[in-house]
């Protein structure tokens, strides 16, 4: 066993919420080592003023994180399984995905109680593509705005009357204690969630057999499937930030059941498809979703926006 971690993580209160939390189960796990926090900023905390689809590239909260695991500097990271991209730096790996938290979007506003309240025209902040195409889709008389910045940043700007609702992740409110501003979760049949989207990504140095051992306690194998299924469904459809795409896996009993949305930018074309199958296909049954997708229409979809 290590007498130290050192555990990489971005600045946000969110990631350091996720990073101390894994800390502490590390502590309790053993309390002879001793567990410390490395602050990193990454290109995406960097650049908050212009939207994510335009800054583009992949790895933009993860890259300057995994160079420190690549340089010895830290021992693991700390991420949001959605931030990841679907293929690593080599030599790294995903050791542990935590047990999910509510994988749902939140509907947050102080003027109304859901998402089919809003009147038309009204202003709807999010950062994701992914979420506006599924929205506009649902209500293409919304005005959809971009929104970036931290949970609090966020919060202040609806706060401030700029919005009449913004949509986050429930996952990341609840964790930093903002349960109580979700309206509404809204209903995976109008807005799938992103892949890995609620859970919490280990990431180390493959060679580490020592830190990886130390680290199995905390993988869920059930959301281990699950996120395995759909982070084969984007790897084979090679989605970015810049290409709404949605998947949400369900593990129970042995059994998965995979839905998944490509969608073009303005949700006027959104295809949808669902597979079921053993939970221990889960990356095969992943893959063959997204081929299908792609030659029902999703490869017409995507060369529209690439």
């Amino acid at each position: 066993m290590k007498a130290k971690l050192t555990i990489g993580t971005r600045q946000s209160l969110l990631a350091l919420w996720q990073s101390n939390y894994i800390a502490a189960r590390l502590r309790e796990e053993y309390p002879d080592c001793k567990v410390v926090l490395k602050k990193i900023v990454t290109k995406g905390d960097r650049i908050l003023d212009v939207p994510l689809a335009k800054i583009g590239g992949k790895g933009l909260f993860t890259k300057e994180i995994e160079q420190e695991l690549i340089d010895g500097t830290i021992d693991l990271a700390v991420h949001s399984l959605k931030d990841m991209p679907t293929v690593l730096p080599e030599g790294l790996c995903l050791t542990a995905i935590t047990s999910r938290a509510n994988v749902g979007d939140a509907f947050v506003s102080n003027k109304y109680n859901g998402f089919a309240e809003l009147p038309q025209g009204a202003v709807l902040g999010t950062s994701s593509l992914r979420r506006k195409a599924q929205l506009l889709a649902a209500r293409s008389d919304l005005q959809v705005v971009d929104l970036r910045g931290n949970v609090d940043t966020r919060l202040r700007k609806l706060d401030e009357g700029q919005m009449d609702a913004i949509i986050l992740a429930a996952a990341g409110l609840e964790r930093l204690g903002y349960g109580a501003r979700i309206k509404e979760i809204i209903p995976p049949s109008v807005c799938l969630p992103a892949v890995g989207q609620g859970a919490l990504a280990i990431e180390t140095r493959e060679a580490d057999k020592e830190v990886r051992e130390m680290l199995a306690f905390l993988n869920d194998e059930g959301t281990k499937q699950a996120t395995d299924a759909e982070r084969a469904f984007l790897g084979l459809v090679e989605g970015g930030c810049q290409v709404p795409i949605g998947v949400h896996a369900d593990v129970l009993n042995g059994e998965i059941k995979i839905e998944a949305i490509i969608a073009e930018l303005d949700g006027k074309k959104i295809l949808r498809d669902t597979i079921n199958g053993k939970a221990s296909d889960a990356i095969e049954l992943g893959q063959a979703l997204g081929k299908k997708m792609l030659e029902e229409g999703g490869q017409e979809i995507l060369a529209s926006i690439l």
